[in-house]
């Protein structure tokens, strides 16, 4: 575990403050690392302060700020073209993720995003992709926006915007209407922020410390999370220490069946990540969550929750696919009963429901 420790010490570092060492004979190891965690940007920066850094791992190093500088210049500008042209049309969208996280760290450039997800609800999901199709004519686009669809996505010069109906699909019908009153809650009680001179809203800090956490998890469960995420997590828990209303949280995350993995991440992020135990809010010290806080931590620092390619290909045959789905599925349950039991047998419980319903529904095209 040395490699890992030392990683786990320079994200820390990079986080909170403090020095951390770049060991050279082993520099190729780092950066791969950080490249398959998202979190090179996040660390380089304090690293190259350090004068006996290896003149090529110096070099790497500058070459993924760099990069991850002229990103965020060509992500800002279409991201203010799409902001304003839904602003000018009367359409309120919602900053999610990118740039509303990236004010949290240090220095906004130490947090890399690739895409813009804007959130509109239900109601302006149809303008909003008009919009965007008038505002973007050259954008490489999707033929439909079906209203079953999570989001409608272009590419504008080489950007993706995502206009989002919802900001989570879940499954389960109990879970996909509770969380809809969250949501909204949310999104109405959004709040401003300042991204490059241009006043954007952001999801209202209790809401958004629920979705944050429901998006890393997602990832999770379909194998491509990273440490980044986690980050993200710490930092907004940090920065809302005093806004977020505890029970408010706590009741929507056992409505939702997440408790348990919630208290898996705060242990993540107190032992592992360095966020102050009184901010990670219901954390547990516990063996129960100990244990597999630890055994998720390593997963992910070994590279197991990165997505692999697919074994084998769904069946064309519509009953046979919906069984290879749900065969799929039920062995992912069993994935993750090794980080949560709890929402493992819930997991199970959702795929045989969500199974059902789709057996006896009139077949339709999916992402």
């Amino acid at each position: 575990m040395k490699i890992q420790d030392t990683y786990i010490q320079q994200v820390r570092a990079a986080l909170w403050g403090g020095e951390a060492a770049w060991p050279a004979d082993q520099s190729g190891l780092y950066m791969r690392m950080h490249a398959m965690q998202g979190t090179g940007p996040l660390v380089f920066p304090g690293l190259l302060e350090n004068k006996d850094l290896p003149a090529d791992a110096r070099m790497q190093m500058k070459g993924v700020c760099l990069s991850t500088m002229q990103q965020q210049v060509r992500i800002g500008h279409v991201f203010a073209q799409a902001w304003t042209a839904m602003e000018k049309t009367g359409i309120r969208p919602v900053l999610m993720k990118g740039a509303g996280l990236a004010a949290l760290y240090p220095e906004v450039q130490m947090r890399t995003w690739g895409d813009i997800d804007l959130f509109v609800g239900k109601d302006q999901y149809h303008p909003a992709c008009a919009v965007m199709r008038e505002t973007f004519p050259d954008a490489l686009k999707f033929d439909e926006e079906l209203d079953h669809y999570k989001h409608y996505n272009l590419i504008a010069d080489g950007i993706s915007i995502e206009i989002h109906r919802v900001t989570v699909g879940l499954q389960h019908p109990v879970d996909e209407r509770r969380y809809a009153r969250m949501e909204h809650d949310g999104m109405a009680n959004s709040e401003p922020l300042d991204v490059n001179g241009l006043t954007v809203r952001v999801p209202e800090p209790t809401f958004n410390a629920l979705f944050v956490f429901m998006h890393s998890w997602e990832h999770m469960m379909t194998k491509g999370a990273n440490i980044r995420q986690l980050c993200d997590l710490a930092l907004l828990l940090h920065h809302y220490r005093d806004r977020i209303d505890r029970a408010c949280l706590g009741k929507w995350l056992k409505a939702l069946h997440l408790f348990d993995v919630w208290q898996v991440y705060m242990s993540i992020l107190a032992d592992g990540l360095g966020l102050p135990s009184e901010e990670a809010l219901f954390y547990d010290r516990s063996d129960r969550i100990t244990q597999r806080s630890t055994r998720l931590f390593h997963d992910l620092l070994k590279g197991v929750m990165v997505a692999p390619e697919p074994d084998e290909k769904a069946p064309k045959n519509r009953l046979l696919r919906k069984a290879h789905t749900m065969r799929e599925r039920l062995r992912n349950a069993q994935r993750i009963r090794r980080y949560s039991p709890e929402f493992a047998r819930h997991m199970v419980a959702e795929t045989m429901l969500h199974g059902a319903l789709r057996f006896f529904a009139k077949d339709r095209h999916w992402e």
